[in-house]
């Protein structure tokens, strides 16, 4: 993946972390979601009082990708940290990753951990969820 678009996801998955509804945890999340079409959907975490109903800033955009016909996807990068603040990586839980199986090539599908523009590590769907179950086990 070009640099450009690296940054710029990068970019936009830390915007999203002004839009993060956190009032319990104060654990915000931002994801940016690269289609195949070269949209990119935000996504932040939404927490619920109930806990369970919290949903995951991967999922939240995903599901507006998904929700507008979008069902290929190339990247996603995802920022976070305790009141915002990005010290370290943040990677995708197994429900999220579970999500990102539905959707995309575990091969080729990246998912971009980043602290800054110059700070990230890329990894592949199928290294973050190795021996995935997936549509194609259902055909």
């Amino acid at each position: 993946m070009d640099i450009r678009m690296i940054e710029k996801l990068i970019e936009a998955a830390v915007s999203q972390l002004d839009f993060s509804y956190t009032p319990y945890s104060d654990f915000k999340v931002g994801a940016a979601l690269l289609a195949a079409n070269g949209n990119i959907y935000g996504g932040c975490n939404i927490e619920n009082a109930a806990y369970t109903p919290t949903n995951c800033a991967e999922r939240t955009a995903f599901f507006k990708a998904v929700s507008e016909g979008v069902r290929q996807f190339d990247a996603i990068c995802i920022v976070g940290g305790k009141k915002g603040i990005l010290e370290e990586y943040i990677a995708p839980c197994g429900v999220c990753r579970q999500v990102m199986m539905e959707f995309c090539n575990p091969e080729t599908f990246q998912i971009i951990l980043a602290v800054s523009k110059e700070q990230y590590k890329i990894f592949a769907l199928k290294d973050l969820l190795p021996l995935g179950f997936g549509p194609e086990n259902l055909a």
